[in-house]
């Protein structure tokens, strides 16, 4: 099967010069509003990769430290970047976001302009470098490397003041030029209060707005990462979906109307859900921690495995991205219990989306583009997530129906549109033909660049999808059915 970024990416061109595949006089629908680029295309692709909140934070007990901490007490016994990556790779995820400097502004790298890092920490003699340990992991598993850099610093004497914004710019070169390519650069939206302050000891305010010098700082990162995504409630490639308890809404566009939206500052209900008008293609991240809390605390525990389906679903099923933190304990390992809810989640997972029971069974829309075989039904069960149904330019509703070859039972479906070419879907329901009619089993909004439906196992022999208001013509990619057995067995959340 053909990478689907890459094929997504392919759609794209097509759609804007004309495919040589398709039949005479019929072209492929024109992009409709703004479109991902190609760094987003590959975001989209990635779906699910991890977060590693770990600093002087693991060893104190606490969420945001205060600044004034000795490095001192930074001293894992065991720290194991490799025991990281190998767990994510296993656990199916694609990448690791590494917080190299949080609000208490310890750095986890010898970054060359302050004293506040492991450099002067008792861990490896202070010739240590966590950040260059995880690259290297992360090159040797095959996973894409990411870095949190926190604007905000506890620590620094000159937070507040000019001086301050030319260290950040600094550190962030540092990072964006030390250690390989980056996938994606992440911002916080913590914004100035009390703190250390290189002794000071007291509140510091500052406009988020226009302090951090934003912009310039995410020139930086293009030229020094071009491929790399930049991430904050503002983007500029992807946004917060708005909460941390690891869900978006329905719908979720994932263009917006970036107008009243900087780092920091925004209406959480807005990021959620977007805007169908939209300007900019600036899609959600959802950002979840395994436990409780961000960093690890001896007294908590992994969520539930029907906890991370929920948020699996709630999330990568509504055309975000997941963003899952498992943080390190005190020896600078993923604790034991952390890593077997990773790999049971997988387990589900693999066994949930391992036999798409429509592919290459019959399929026929209401409406296909032009009466061409180039965008037929069938393309969106052929297997290959580059191709599409598509329906006329003047068509705003359609039906697609499945025919399944005979009764099976399933439980998941999914649905993705070719997003190179917009999001175009509003309303949909998904129907299951029970004796001489239909039955609807779920329904929803926004469909965009991956949709995960789960509803009460049905027996059925067709399955259908019924776009009720589509912006623009509708073209789907892909209509898979699924059986999730062993999900069925998985206890309730709350047990």
């Amino acid at each position: 099967m053909m990478n689907h970024a890459l094929g997504l990416a392919l759609l794209g061109l097509a759609a804007c010069r004309g495919d040589a595949r398709q039949e005479p006089g019929v072209s492929p629908p024109a992009p409709y509003g703004p479109v991902p680029s190609e760094r987003q295309l590959r975001w989209h692709d990635l779906e699910y990769y991890g977060f590693v909140h770990f600093t002087v934070n693991t060893f104190t007990d606490k969420e945001w430290g205060e600044g004034d901490e000795d490095p001192k007490i930074f001293h894992p016994s065991a720290l194991d970047a490799r025991q990281w990556a190998r767990t994510a790779r296993d656990a199916g995820m694609k990448g690791l976001i590494l917080t190299a400097k949080h609000h208490d502004g310890f750095c986890l790298w010898p970054s060359r302009y302050t004293e506040h890092s492991v450099k002067n920490s008792p861990w490896k003699g202070g010739e240590g470098d966590v950040v260059r340990e995880l690259a290297d992991a992360c090159r040797e598993f095959g996973l894409r490397m990411g870095i949190y850099l926190s604007p905000w610093d506890r620590n620094h004497a000159q937070y507040a003041r000019p001086e301050y914004v030319e260290y950040y710019h600094r550190q962030l070169e540092e990072l964006l030029t030390g250690y390989g390519e980056i996938f994606e650069v992440w911002h916080d939206g913590a914004n100035g209060g009390t703190g250390y302050y290189g002794g000071a000891r007291e509140r510091r305010t500052i406009d988020p707005k226009t302090y951090y010098r934003f912009p310039e700082a995410w020139e930086r990162v293009r030229k020094l990462q071009p491929g790399a995504v930049i991430f904050s409630d503002a983007g500029p490639d992807i946004r917060w979906v708005g909460n941390e308890r690891g869900f978006a809404p329905d719908p979720c566009w994932a263009r917006i109307h970036p107008e009243g939206i900087f780092p920091g500052v925004a209406d959480p209900k807005r990021l959620g859900r977007g805007d169908p008008d939209g300007t900019v293609w600036r899609p959600a991240e959802v950002d979840v921690s395994i436990r409780k809390g961000w960093f690890f605390h001896p007294h908590e525990h992994p969520k539930s495995l029907r906890q991370l389906l929920d948020i699996y679903y709630d999330s990568v099923g509504k055309g975000c991205c997941l963003l899952l933190n498992v943080p390190p304990d005190r020896r600078g390992l993923f604790p034991e219990e952390d890593v077997q809810r990773l790999l049971e989640l997988k387990a589900v997972l693999d066994d949930s989306f391992r036999a798409d029971l429509a592919r290459g069974k019959g399929a026929e829309a209401t409406n296909v583009r032009g009466n061409s075989a180039a965008f037929a039904a069938g393309r969106a069960v052929d297997g290959d997530r580059s191709t599409y149904w598509a329906a006329d330019d003047g068509a705003r509703e359609a039906v697609l129906t499945v025919d399944l070859g005979g009764p099976v039972r399933f439980n998941r479906v999914r649905l993705q549109e070719p997003i190179a070419l917009g999001q175009r879907i509003a309303s949909f329901a998904l129907e299951v033909r029970q004796g001489e009619g239909w039955r609807e089993v779920a329904s929803g909004r926004t469909i965009g660049a991956r949709r995960l439906l789960r509803f009460p196992a049905v027996t059925s022999d067709r399955v259908r999808l019924v776009i009720r208001e589509a912006l623009a013509c509708p073209a789907l990619s892909t209509f898979e059915v699924y059986w999730a057995a062993a999900e069925e067995a998985v206890p309730p959340a709350g047990r």
